[in-house]
């Protein structure tokens, strides 16, 4: 019995098929045998057998993924993925189904070796002081690395590291979750499949087969990596799909998308999915749209040359030729839940596929590969209509949110009295009080109480360094209030780009630079950042300045995110959103000055480790989720904002503000017990990992302490603000909006244009989202 029925898959591009594919086939096969892929393992085991190896059919993969490879470039690929398919049932076999961590851990490290980045590796030489290959990964692995790093350059090479590093290593996580019986929340699950399950490392090899290097310049850019993170989460939420019966009903795997799902929201089999199979179309549209919108400014930004930009061009298509040719694939593999292999003729697979009931029955025979790619475009248009269906300023009135999850007690300082005066003092010298452009007057200010939100997040701060942290936060939640006046109304990213260069000319790294080489402020907000950075910066050393700047670096260019959505009434995809929430709250300045006090004592190597990453990616969740929840009406009625997450739920599930509101407080939930079992499970296991000293171990735990504090404090100051009180903002709205929030229906869109102009003309100078800084503690990040 099947557990469910595939749903109706989004595949907007004709699957090819490369003429070299009987080549391939033939190539693989004698390879894999040479490595001892097929049949009895120097072990023992027999991991696949001829039939197996057969049936699973990997050149069809890689002649569907990469058409137009040529034929020894094919036979490469090909290669590559034998030993990769290899690994996985291998690992399993060996540890998933033992549950022997230790032998997993050895078994990987002696894998890192085999992958120097030097482009003169020998195939079958062992690494310096490493015995030569002792199992068929082993040895296909270094085979396979001496035949394609030459040819490439350092940067690629690089990133192939890492990305064949993150695939193998990051099984430890699956097998951890095994072997204590945890399936990932949802937001965990997409970030750890991406390494996992190895479609980075996939996108690399697009690169390779293609002869079409992304530019060194923009491959780490957010248009770069959100193409590669689509094209991951699309390959791996169909891979889920098509997989389901096999890992979690056959292989006990707690690693699936479709089971994250049924155990989240407490669904049917089915049910979970068809929401898989929304985001997966979800996360397609996402990578057209970051295709068509974002790519091309990048490339013109940055001066990349025509071959360069043709160097793009063929790898984005060659993304686009993995998702249909990696479907059709799944379709005649017999790794997967379908009916069996398949004929190799595209139409006639349309054909048995529309048979079986996975999708209605389209147009077959002569050029059907190009109809069934419209006919499901047509289909999903309703899908990607509703991100851009959101009528703004529509009356909601306040949202009753259940009493989140808050495990951390709350403290507080005995200088939030005085902070509270001077700080409304500072406010007012920097200019954030003016009348002109008016977004905020005294009492706005006095409600906020920015200074509470301050206590709670370091109740041992001088006095000194709460009035610091106080102003980080006030001067970042006025650059909030003001970016979307100044320029979302008037759609003027130009002028908000200009804005962001002018902020950076106030944020100089080097020491020496720090006083007398910054432009005279013009503007409230670059006379509040000057001085902010000017106290906050010089005691800190160079590596943690740099930090801090490229912290608040990808703060600004998140504006640009918000404002370019803003701008087409987009509403984005919740991936995308939950990724730039981080951003637009802060969150990375708040973790660089966290790091500060720990950093002499702990190795800079240990905050890129998962374990760390993670703890502050579920931190940071909760806050921004928690965020969203106080200020859903403040934002949708009174601001017309999109970027909220009970509104992004609101339109991805199709569900009522209530149940949205729900699963954003499960989400901000299942973050929290995230971060609790980082903190009891993994950190013990990451301190012996890497024998790390006791002061290392100190330093790491004070900074868990101060992400407790953060959170904490951060609630008790939405549960004790006025900013998002219905009162407040009918009295004093945002600047430009009606106290009532505007008009909405049949009529109304000239009303609300009028009410929006009269307001809209403003200068340059605007910033968004502080985290600022508490001395050398965490800042608080701000609120919208």
């Amino acid at each position: 019995m099947k557990p469910f029925t595939l749903p109706r898959f989004y595949v907007p591009y004709p699957a090819r098929l490369s003429p070299h594919l009987d080549a391939a086939r033939t190539h693989s096969r004698a390879w894999a045998a040479e490595m001892e892929m097929i049949g009895p393992a120097p072990g023992g085991e027999v991991i696949w057998s001829e039939q197996d190896f057969d049936a699973h059919d990997y050149a069809l993969l890689c002649a569907y993924t990469h058409p137009d490879s040529s034929a020894d470039r094919l036979n490469l690929v090909t290669d590559w993925y034998v030993w990769v398919f290899y690994f996985d049932d291998h690992f399993l076999e060996l540890f998933k189904r033992t549950g022997d961590m230790a032998g997993a851990r050895d078994y990987l490290d002696r894998l890192r070796a085999f992958m120097p980045v030097d482009a003169g590796a020998v195939a079958g030489e062992a690494p310096t002081g490493q015995d030569a290959p002792t199992n068929p990964v082993e040895r296909g692995l270094a085979d396979l690395w001496a035949r394609t790093v030459p040819d490439r350059s350092a940067a690629w090479r690089q990133r192939f590291v890492v990305s064949t590093r993150n695939l193998l290593d990051e099984s430890l996580w699956e097998l951890a979750n095994i072997n204590a019986n945890r399936v990932a929340n949802p937001i965990e699950y997409i970030e750890m499949r991406r390494k996992v399950g190895g479609a980075p490392w996939s996108a690399n090899l697009v690169e390779h087969a293609a002869d079409a290097e992304v530019p060194a310049a923009i491959a780490g850019l957010r248009p770069m990596r959100v193409l590669r993170d689509t094209f991951a989460d699309a390959i791996h939420l169909r891979n889920d799909l098509f997989s389901y019966q096999r890992e979690v009903e056959l292989e006990g795997e707690l690693s699936n998308g479709v089971l994250v799902i049924e155990r989240f929201l407490d669904c049917d089999t089915q049910s979970a999915a068809e929401l898989v199979n929304d985001l997966l179309t979800s996360r397609l549209h996402q990578f057209e749209h970051t295709a068509i919108s974002e790519v091309p400014p990048v490339l013109e930004e940055n001066g990349i040359d025509p071959l360069a930009r043709a160097a793009v061009v063929a790898y984005v298509k060659g993304l686009q030729d993995w998702q249909s040719g990696g479907h059709e694939w799944h379709l005649r593999s017999s790794r997967y839940m379908n009916d069996g292999p398949r004929p190799d003729g595209i139409a006639e697979t349309s054909q048995r596929v529309a048979d079986r009931g996975i999708l209605p029955h389209g147009p077959t025979g002569l050029g059907s590969s190009i109809a069934r790619p419209l006919e499901s475009v047509l289909a999903t248009a309703p899908q990607r209509g509703r991100a851009f269906s959101h009528v703004p300023f529509q009356v909601v009135g306040p949202s009753r949110a259940p009493a989140p999850y808050m495990p951390f007690p709350v403290g507080d300082n005995p200088h939030l009295p005085g902070c509270r005066r001077d700080s409304v003092r500072w406010a007012r010298d920097m200019g954030l009080l003016a009348q002109v452009p008016g977004i905020w007057d005294e009492h706005k200010l006095v409600s906020y109480d920015f200074p509470l939100c301050s206590a709670g997040l370091d109740p041992d701060a001088s006095q000194a360094d709460l009035l610091l942290s106080a102003c980080w936060l006030t001067w970042g939640t006025y650059a909030d209030d003001y970016y979307p006046v100044i320029f979302g109304r008037a759609r003027d990213l130009a002028g908000a780009r200009a804005c962001n260069e002018r902020l950076r000319q106030f944020l100089p790294v080097e020491f020496a630079t720090l006083a007398g080489a910054t432009p005279p402020p013009l503007l409230a907000l670059e006379r509040g950042l000057a001085d902010l950075w000017a106290r906050t910066a010089p005691p800190l050393s160079l590596s943690a300045r740099r930090s801090f700047r490229a912290a608040i670096d990808l703060m600004l260019d998140s504006w640009l995110w918000e404002l370019a959505n803003q701008a087409e009434n987009r509403i984005p995809d919740p991936i995308d959103y939950l990724e730039m929430r981080r951003a637009t709250f802060g969150s990375d300045l708040t973790m660089a000055l966290a790091r500060v006090s720990g950093e002499r004592l702990v190795p800079t190597e240990i905050y890129a480790t998962r374990p760390i990453r993670a703890l502050e990616s579920s931190a940071s969740d909760y806050a921004t989720l928690l965020n969203d929840l106080f200020s859903y009406q403040k934002e949708i009625q009174f601001e017309g904002e999109l970027h909220n997450g009970v509104l992004v739920a609101e339109k991805f599930l199709g569900c009522s503000r209530e149940r949205a509101v729900t699963v954003v407080n499960d989400l901000m939930t299942a973050r929290m017990l995230q971060f609790e079992h980082i903190v009891e499970q993994e950190l013990p296991a990451l301190f012996e990992t890497y024998d790390l000293a006791e002061d290392a171990q100190g330093a790491l735990l004070t900074y868990v302490e101060d992400l407790r504090n953060w959170l904490a404090g951060i609630l008790r100051w939405h549960q004790g603000t006025r900013r998002y009180d219905e009162s407040e903002l009918r009295q004093h709205p945002a600047a430009g909006v009606p106290p009532f929030g505007s008009p909405v229906g049949l009529g109304t869109s000239a009303a609300r244009l009028a009410s929006l102009t009269r307001r809209s003309s403003g200068g340059l100078g605007a910033t968004s989202s502080p985290s600022g800084p508490r001395g050398h503690r965490p800042p608080p990040a701000r609120p919208r």
